[in-house]
């Protein structure tokens, strides 16, 4: 990818979200941010981001429900997902199975607490 495309920063945490932007803008990205699922579908569909980098565990929507709202949706389905979650034993590959037993479909993950750099690098590996 010649221009950095729009991600997608939803979190609850205002500094994780700050450390992120930050890091990701220093990597010339474009960031958007949003701070609870309403507020990011909000955003999703508005802006149409080519990665959003996900937490699980948030109020008013969590980022199950966010997943399985893009990836069941046909114009949203090929955005990138990469889910934030400190429930570890809940990741299977790719698909992650939540507290209700549903099988959500994410692109790629990580633990928290993050690591930038890591995350940094899977940011790379899926916008290239």
């Amino acid at each position: 990818m010649s221009e950095k495309q729009l991600i997608l920063i939803v979190d609850d945490d205002p500094d994780l979200v700050e450390a992120v932007s930050m890091k990701l803008e220093s990597l010339e990205y474009k960031v958007a941010k949003a701070y609870d699922g309403e507020e990011a579908m909000e955003k999703i569909k508005d802006e149409k981001p080519a990665l959003i980098i996900l937490d699980v565990m948030m109020p008013r929507k969590n980022g199950w429900e966010v997943c399985d709202d893009i990836k069941n949706n046909d114009e949203l389905k090929d955005i990138i997902i990469i889910l934030l979650t400190a429930v570890a034993d809940s990741v299977k590959t790719t698909s992650y199975t939540h507290h209700d037993g549903k099988t959500t479909l994410a692109d790629d993950y990580i633990p928290k607490p993050i690591d930038l750099d890591k995350l940094m690098e899977i940011v790379q590996d899926h916008c290239q």
